[in-house]
């Protein structure tokens, strides 16, 4: 019985293939890796989405913002600054760095410095390198910090600008117009939920200053009845215990309340 010979592969033809192989592992690789950059994104984008229609508190609002924009950016540095319109100033309000000289920044004011720049011209600005811009105004707290690259958006809410979100790369970083959109969609997103979660402390103080007038008003028709006094009087009875005691004229008047249905 005859042997079958095996026909023999050449060896640029094995070449080929290998490198046909790697060639298709890298495209998996990065289809993976691009598949995970999408899936952080939208995630953070929902994230940030559900905070729009919650009743949380902007300090959470804001902590909440730069955890997943750092995050999802893969940046070293984000932070919120936030608009004082009667200022015209951007305070820091928000930020994961750990450096406390960072942190405790100066405002700028709008058309200062990268932050100033983005939210005078509407606009998002980035920078190579902050330590070698010359319009940058903390150059020596970036090289302290470790940052370089800097991207800088606003934030638009109805088409007002309410402050600004940055992200800093601890390295060299040519920002894509994709991570450019993407941040922006996140900074707008955050101004909405920034936004409602100042109508809702507003709402807040609304019903408080109206529970503490019923309260009041309760207890100065109780102090004219018991203690013969007039309206004026009552009132400033009630006003005097809260700033000898320093509690509120609220607790003043249901103690007053409590006092006297319990007679």
């Amino acid at each position: 019985m005859k042997q079958v010979r095996k026909k023999s592969v050449p060896v640029a033809a094995q070449g080929r293939r290998k490198r046909a192989a790697g060639q298709q592992a890298e495209t998996i690789r990065q289809l993976t890796a691009e598949v995970e950059r999408l899936r952080r994104e939208l995630q953070a984008l929902s994230d940030l989405s559900s905070t729009v229609v919650s009743d949380r508190y902007l300090g959470e609002i804001l902590q909440l913002i730069v955890t997943v924009t750092a995050e999802m950016m893969g940046t070293s540095i984000c932070s919120v600054m936030l608009l004082d319109e009667e200022r015209q100033e951007l305070v820091i309000k928000a930020t994961q760095s750990l450096s406390e000289e960072y942190r405790s920044k100066a405002p700028v004011k709008v058309g200062q410095s990268i932050s100033g720049q983005a939210v005078r011209e509407r606009r998002a600005i980035s920078v190579r390198d902050v330590t070698a811009e010359p319009s940058y105004a903390y150059p020596d707290i970036a090289r302290r910090a470790g940052i370089v690259s800097m991207l800088a958006v606003p934030m638009f809410f109805k088409d007002k600008v309410i402050g600004v979100v940055n992200v800093y790369t601890s390295q060299v970083h040519e920002f894509s117009d994709h991570e450019v959109s993407v941040l922006q969609a996140i900074a707008n997103q955050s101004a909405a939920a920034i936004e409602n979660s100042r109508l809702m402390d507003e709402l807040r103080r609304s019903r408080e200053l109206l529970e503490t007038r019923k309260s009041v008003d309760r207890a100065k028709g109780i102090l004219m009845r018991h203690k013969r006094l007039n309206e004026e009087e009552a009132y400033r009875l009630i006003q005097k215990k809260s700033m000898d005691t320093g509690r509120p004229m609220k607790d003043i008047a249901q103690a007053i309340i409590l006092a006297f249905e319990e007679e």
